[in-house]
């Protein structure tokens, strides 16, 4: 269970980017991350008052709210460097964020089978190359994509405490403190969250995905090692890629093809282990 949750939310989070990334190229990112993550906000608020589930301890709420601030700002930068057209940087750099709970999770004593562990690390890398568009990219969306790494890293790692308790309390956990976070961002650079007529459709699809994956994730951690689930969800960027292809009429590079079959092997390695 843990794997299938953790290969679900890499795939809800890679359509969502597809969206926010494509909203944001005719309106703000900023915006685009508020107003999607609102959206995202009421579905999990809906699913409390009818699910009704036990709230986690305030700490662990707190850590959620925390890995909330992270996630935003993650959304935040991610989708600024998909405006940038950066996208063959950002996308490989950000997968590697990945890592943050990899090495968390086995320095708490988390202690996968080698054969998972060597999955994990094939899968990670295969993310890497498949998003890695051919041709040469300004290097300016470098620093951005970093900071968008260790921000979804430490996301990835802080909801699960939340999440041993209830996944739907964690999941509204992180937006109590990234909507606030994503609307001050809007004020602070004089940006409008007003929403065009024919923005909807993304920004609809692109919240309502990406609380799913929040919230698939959340539940992966409760059935499986948190080293291993993340690898798992950082595989969004080859979500991404392949509904470019489909949606968008890309072709896969030689290198980006090697890196999907990669991933695949990978995951298999893991199920297997």
């Amino acid at each position: 269970m843990g794997i299938l949750f953790g290969l679900i939310s890499g795939v809800s989070w890679g359509l969502a980017d597809f969206l926010g990334g494509f909203a944001s190229r005719r309106m703000n990112a900023a915006a685009v991350a508020f107003a999607s993550q609102v959206i995202g906000t009421a579905c999990v608020i809906v699913m409390i008052l009818i699910v009704r589930p036990t709230p986690p301890s305030w700490p662990d709420l707190g850590l959620g709210a925390l890995g909330g601030i992270c996630g935003g700002l993650g959304v935040f930068v991610f989708y600024k460097a998909l405006a940038m057209g950066t996208m063959s940087l950002v996308a490989p750099v950000s997968a590697l964020g990945a890592g943050v709970p990899m090495v968390f999770g086995i320095a708490d004593g988390e202690r996968p089978s080698t054969l998972a562990l060597a999955g994990a690390l094939i899968a990670l890398t295969g993310a890497v190359l498949a998003s890695r568009a051919p041709g040469h990219a300004p290097r300016h969306g470098l620093g951005l994509a970093a900071l968008a790494a260790l921000a979804f890293g430490a996301f990835f790692v802080l909801i699960k405490p939340a999440a041993d308790t209830s996944v739907l309390w964690a999941g509204l956990s992180t937006r109590v403190s990234s909507v606030p976070l994503l609307l001050a961002v809007c004020f602070a650079i004089k940006t409008s969250v007003r929403v065009g007529t024919g923005l909807w459709p993304l920004m609809i699809g692109a919240g309502v995905l990406d609380i799913a994956a929040n919230l698939a994730y959340a539940e992966a951690t409760q059935h499986g090692l948190l080293s291993i689930v993340a690898v798992l969800a950082g595989l969004y960027p080859v979500a991404t890629v392949i509904l470019a292809q489909v949606v968008l009429k890309e072709r896969l590079s030689h290198g980006q093809a090697a890196g999907v079959l990669a991933a695949l092997v990978g995951v298999g390695f893991i199920a297997a282990g």
